[in-house]
């Protein structure tokens, strides 16, 4: 029996989407993290790993999502000043959303630490400082309809970070005043 052209791409149309809703059957993705996988993952496989790795310790994942940023930022202070070359400012807007999509991730990681009053005091204040660093590199590039969007994206979440970040610091020193860590006859906090 021969069949057409059309016939065959509608068969693996169905059979493409069928396996497609199949695998997202099986492998259901969290709401948060729905919107990151409609496009490239702004993380490395080594990042990604990194964050497995420190997901018990608030601390130094806060201070591996700082790394992360911290990189972005400087690949776009890099492009920014750096000679023109074809293709610079979808690389700058690339990087502004890679930026947004981790300082998202980092703000999620922040609004469940606060509530469950996860120990970052050691780490607020280092983000505070990249927050000011991070602020002043996406606002350097010149205005570019390419990443314009991008930027002021990125602004709002160095704004909600910074706002997030204070209301934490705040939190935390109150709530770890009235209720102190407790530590180990050595004198090293106890895990929580």
């Amino acid at each position: 029996m021969r069949r057409s052209l059309f016939q065959r791409l509608l068969i693996l149309t169905v059979c493409f989407s069928a396996s497609t809703a199949l695998y997202a059957a099986v492998h259901p993705v969290p709401c948060s993290l729905h919107a990151s996988f409609q496009r490239e993952d702004p993380l490395s496989q080594k990042e990604i790993e990194e964050l497995r790795d420190t997901n018990r310790m608030p601390n130094e994942r806060v201070l591996a999502f700082i790394r992360f940023m911290d990189e972005r930022t400087e690949t776009i202070r890099k492009l920014s000043a750096g000679p023109r070359h074809p293709g610079r400012e979808q690389d700058i807007h690339d990087s502004l959303e890679q930026f947004t999509a981790i300082a998202d991730n980092l703000e999620d990681n922040l609004n469940e630490y606060g509530p469950r009053h996860r120990d970052i005091r050691k780490a607020l204040p280092k983000l505070l400082r990249a927050i000011d660093r991070w602020s002043s590199v996406i606002k350097s590039p010149p205005d570019d309809d390419a990443y314009n969007i991008s930027r002021k994206l990125a602004l709002e979440s160095i704004r909600d970070l910074r706002e997030d970040t204070e209301h934490l610091i705040e939190d935390q020193k109150s709530w770890f005043a009235a209720h102190p860590p407790q530590k180990d006859a050595e004198g090293n906090v106890l895990e929580q």
